[in-house]
């Protein structure tokens, strides 16, 4: 990957050793319903090219895959130690998804290139900066009429508080995950109808969902 390889990047968890914890700290935070509400949302339809950006350990491409084992899955992410979990995830679920190493802003794929663009407590670890660039990214590899759906902390009421911050070490990040900030990057990013879908309190904050569509 060369030059791609040498950036840096916040791990899922927050650092590496953290990473086996990942899996479990999520599912008991409600992780696997809140995505399989992300997915429930998504319409998807057989035939269909998918994106999971950020993928991490693999848990929601692996869940589409499942639920629609008619669609094709890629999913994407920097950390080589979490696309291995996701790889191993896959096989033992019996499911084929392809795995590619890359950054969310710099996507590795031809303009309108997936119907649907996914991710899941991502956003969150990326600057303003890249928020925007990944945003445009998005508009870029979605087909026309292609939407994005995404899920992270966040709300358009809700602030975020100094526990969660402080546990995921990106509280500068946070920022624009709150007050209806993620629906305006997304419409200046070219993408149309963006919108809050709903929004839930776990034990480390609020968690808010996200849609908006490819122009077309």
């Amino acid at each position: 990957m060369g030059e791609k390889a040498q950036r840096s990047f916040i791990p899922a968890a927050g650092h590496d050793w953290l990473l086996p914890l990942y899996d479990p700290v999520q599912k008991l935070l409600g992780g696997d319903a809140a995505r399989r509400e992300l997915v429930d949302r998504a319409d998807l339809r057989p035939g269909q090219r998918v994106l999971d950006i950020g993928c991490g350990t693999g848990s929601l491409a692996v869940l589409i895959k499942r639920l629609h084992p008619e669609v094709e899955v890629v999913g994407l992410d920097p950390d080589p130690k979490a696309m291995a979990r996701a790889g191993r995830k896959a096989a033992r679920a019996g499911v084929a998804v392809r795995f590619d190493q890359g950054f969310s802003d710099e996507l590795p794929y031809p303009e309108a290139s997936f119907d649907r663009a996914f991710s899941s407590f991502m956003l969150h670890h990326l600057a303003t900066d890249e928020k925007e660039r990944t945003l445009r990214e998005v508009r870029r590899v979605l087909a026309p009429g292609g939407s994005l759906h995404l899920l992270d902390f966040g709300g358009a009421q809700a602030r975020p508080g100094g526990l969660l911050a402080r546990l995921l070490h990106v509280a500068e990040h946070l920022r624009d995950n709150f007050g209806g900030r993620i629906p305006a990057l997304m419409g200046e990013a070219g993408l149309e109808d963006a919108h809050q879908v709903g929004e839930r309190g776990t034990l480390l904050g609020r968690i808010a969902w996200f849609q908006a569509r490819a122009p077309g």
